[in-house]
C-alpha cells in the first residue's frame, strides 16, 4: 500500500506600501516565496519587483496542486472591486501578513 504525503500549496494575493497594487500567485512554499518577494534581483524587471509588490495580505490553503492553479486563476479573472471584497471578508484591515507566515 502506497501512503500519500500531505502536500501544501498556497493560493496568495501580495501588494504594495500603499495598497494600489495586487499581484495574485501560487506557491507550494509560502515562507520561501514571500522571501523571495522581497528580496528581488536587482536587475528583476518582474511585475512584483517594478511595483515593489511583497506584503502579504490573503492566502488559501490546498492540498492539491491543480485545485490551487485553477483557484488562482479564477481569482486573476475577478475584477478589482471582487478582489477587494475578497480580501477584506478575510482580512479586513488589510494588515500585512508576511510575519505571521
Amino acid at each position: 500500500m502506497k501512503i500519500q504525503a500531505q502536500h501544501n500549496y498556497y493560493v496568495y494575493i501580495l501588494t504594495n506600501k500603499v495598497k494600489t497594487v495586487l499581484y495574485v500567485g501560487v506557491t507550494d512554499d509560502l515562507k520561501q516565496r514571500l522571501y523571495f518577494h522581497n528580496n528581488p534581483d536587482p536587475l528583476s524587471k518582474a511585475f512584483t519587483a517594478k511595483y515593489n509588490v511583497k506584503y502579504l495580505i490573503y492566502y488559501e490553503h490546498y492540498t492539491d496542486i491543480e485545485t490551487a492553479i485553477n483557484r488562482e486563476k479564477q481569482i486573476k479573472k475577478y475584477r478589482r472591486a471582487k478582489k477587494d471584497a475578497l480580501i477584506n471578508e478575510f482580512n479586513p484591515t488589510w494588515r500585512f501578513l508576511n510575519n505571521e507566515i
